[in-house]
């Protein structure tokens, strides 16, 4: 079987390096993929393969591969830089993604949101809405009913008040057990052999670096920024009419399916599909999204 390889590279922007995994020709319509907490572009290392796999005929467009795929790693995550003296905000992030993809010459393309991929898209969407083709969102939220209650009390204590107090809790959550659940949470039993513990060693190895507590600490704290612009995010949906896909891991205690349902208050033609899996419906369902994904973008995105 021919496969297009992935290719694992870096930018300069505004100095500082961003990594980011790539497969597909240049000229390829793109599908830029962001990922989410507390992983990197590595929670893409399945899907990418299939989205570029030739012989898949079901992805397949005339001349070739129908995808470029882009998915860095967000400033602080996986293998881009980690400084100390950057303003770890979702705004900054959102910025610097903009950055990113004028850096390497993007100017429309579909998003891949996930966790905190979505605001941070989202984010994007709302400054280059004339950028943005179409929205694949897995387990990425904009609505408050998406919140799951008992996953984001502690959060939500740290956002009211940063103290020593309310940080503990949150603190916990990038540890290995903290990662671990969020893998393996809400995963039936008939998919859980499925789940490759390398995902959360890999994850819990890099969140484990000098200077993670103070940026992971920050951007949490910061999450409250998200909410805030969630009305502008809903008005971004009804005017744009943004064609939309949710592939959404229906176990999800962190952001639950009724932040999928949502989509349709504002998107009456969004496309939900609840996957019987987690937070990280990738591990588990990377074939089935791969066919969506596919599909809708022909269909609703030209492509």
């Amino acid at each position: 079987m021919s496969v297009l390889p992935t290719h694992h590279r870096t930018v300069t922007v505004r100095g500082h390096e961003i990594a980011y995994r790539e497969a597909g020709p240049a000229d390829a319509p793109v599908l830029l993929l962001l990922h989410g907490f507390p992983t990197s572009s590595h929670m893409f290392r399945d899907l990418i393969p299939l989205l570029a796999d030739l012989p898949h005929s079901r992805l397949r467009s005339s001349g070739g591969t129908p995808l470029r795929l882009i998915a860095p790693d967000h400033l602080g995550f996986g293998r881009s830089a980690t400084p100390p003296d950057f303003d770890y905000t979702f705004a900054e992030l959102a910025a610097l993604t903009a950055e990113f993809t004028e850096a390497l010459g993007l100017d429309r393309f579909a998003l891949y949101i996930q966790d905190y991929g979505a605001p941070i898209g989202l984010r994007l969407a709302l400054a280059h809405p004339e950028r943005i083709t179409a929205i694949v969102t897995q387990n990425g939220n904009a609505y408050e009913e998406g919140l799951g209650a008992e996953a984001w009390a502690p959060v939500l204590a740290l956002i009211e008040e940063r103290t020593p107090e309310t940080e503990a809790p949150v603190r916990a959550i990038r540890s290995l057990d903290g990662i671990r659940w969020q893998y393996e949470t809400g995963v039936p039993a008939e998919y859980r052999d499925l789940l490759s513990p390398d995902a959360w060693h890999h994850d819990a190895a890099l969140m484990a670096r000098e200077g993670q507590d103070d940026i992971q600490l920050g951007l949490i704290a910061d999450y409250g920024s998200n909410f805030a612009l969630y009305p502008a995010f809903q008005e971004y949906f009804r005017t744009s009419r943004v064609p939309l896909l949710a592939v959404w891991g229906e176990g999800d205690q962190v952001f639950v399916p009724a932040g999928a349902e949502a989509f349709r208050r504002d998107l009456p033609d969004a496309e939900i599909h609840l996957l019987p899996t987690g937070h990280f419906a990738l591990e588990t369902h990377a074939p089935a999204i791969a066919e969506l994904i596919g599909d809708f973008l022909k269909r609703r995105a030209g492509e």
